[in-house]
């Protein structure tokens, strides 16, 4: 039976802090006012059966001169989690990097360690519980939307496998450097779990297509030392896999989405066992959900498939509903109805979205009864 987290089910901020191509700089931490408003959002979360959540160290805020830290953006949410009961598992890097930080220079992995240490002798300072950290969200995405299609900062092309490597480096001396603070620390990665089919039959775009399904595991394999040793991974560096999954994750090489409903979308469970299989790490859905009317029967779908896993044997620790508040969109600022909880700023109240709610307290009550296999 799952064992890591506080609450099967988990909500995740969505704490994005980029900066566009323009020089705005995004922080969804700040827009949903989750930053003022903590206590009162892992409240909520408690209300709703969530003891478990993903939440962010924001960098940009806190190191502005290179050593020179002031926690007090991160402290508020700290002491919230800790006074709620909360467990909390921190991305230390959510796409944002502090105003002149050059992701390509050779000093960046050891300042992304001396940063995630300081981190970690706050969180130790200030709490008695078992630290869980991110250090790198979704290394693989980050590495292709910033390092191949310049889709975020620093939007270079053709660079994502260097990029990929540099984030990898991070990762482990990050983990290092935690490890020295704190060795109770507990680590996941966060990476998107796809599939991709084939333009055709041909044994050429057959190789194509498996190839990239393999690089989705690239960065899992680079940290436990499976690939590209010189890296300096190793099996110590790889904890609990969390898995991304969203309504587009699956496609045809250089062609559309194959959606929920088509006969060449994978079942989500058999995409699960796979990634098991290949990390030999217990699992987890970190980030999972849609818009609009579609949130309610896609927490059904998503927990049937994890149940359908777990009962062929796989080690699912709980579903993390990703976001968990709505927020304003990255690209425009548009109101992007995504979450369990409407909280769009400007001191508006937070209002819940009935149908995912009441669907969230379902999929907990058939979890908890221990029933699995459905039909």
């Amino acid at each position: 039976m799952p064992d890591i987290f506080q609450s099967f089910f988990l909500g995740g901020f969505e704490s994005s802090t980029q900066r566009r191509r323009e020089g705005v700089r995004l922080d969804l931490i700040a827009s949903t006012e989750h930053d003022i408003r903590a206590a009162e959002d892992y409240a909520l979360m408690a209300a709703h059966g969530i003891r478990t959540v993903r939440d962010a160290v924001r960098w940009h805020l806190i190191e502005r001169r290179r050593g020179d830290y002031d926690f007090s953006s991160l402290l508020p949410q700290v002491r919230a989690a800790r006074d709620a009961g909360t467990q909390v598992i921190w991305d230390l890097f959510h796409y944002g990097m502090p105003n002149g930080v050059d992701v390509w220079a050779p000093r960046f992995v050891d300042r992304f360690a001396e940063f995630a240490r300081a981190v970690a002798q706050v969180i130790k300072d200030e709490t008695d519980t078992v630290p869980f950290y991110i250090p790198i969200n979704e290394i693989s995405f980050f590495s292709w939307g910033a390092g191949d299609v310049a889709y975020l900062n620093p939007f270079a092309r053709g660079r994502g496998g260097e990029l990929k490597a540099i984030l990898v480096r991070s990762t482990i001396a990050a983990i290092e450097a935690i490890r020295d603070v704190d060795s109770r620390a507990r680590f996941s990665v966060a990476e998107p779990l796809i599939n991709i089919l084939p333009q055709s039959p041909s044994p050429e775009h057959v190789r194509a297509a498996a190839d990239y399904m393999d690089a989705q595991f690239e960065a899992v394999d680079f940290l436990a030392g499976k690939r590209a040793p010189e890296l300096g991974g190793g099996p110590q560096y790889l904890d609990v896999v969390g898995l991304n999954c969203y309504f587009n994750n699956q496609w045809i090489d250089h062609g559309p989405t194959v959606y929920l409903g088509d006969p060449s979308n994978k079942p989500l469970r058999d995409l699960i066992a796979l990634a098991h299989a290949r990390t030999e790490r217990k699992v987890f859905i970190a980030e999972t959900g849609t818009e609009g009317t579609g949130r309610a029967p896609w927490l059904h779908h998503v927990a049937d498939e994890v149940a359908a896993a777990m009962t062929a044997g796989v080690p699912v620790e709980g579903i993390c509903l990703y976001p968990v508040l709505s927020h304003l969109g990255w690209d425009d600022f548009r109101r992007c109805p995504n979450g369990m909880i409407e909280a769009f700023g400007n001191g508006e109240p937070r209002t819940v979205y009935k149908p995912l709610a009441d669907e969230l307290a379902r999929q907990q009550g058939l979890f908890a009864s221990g029933y699995l296999q459905r039909e």
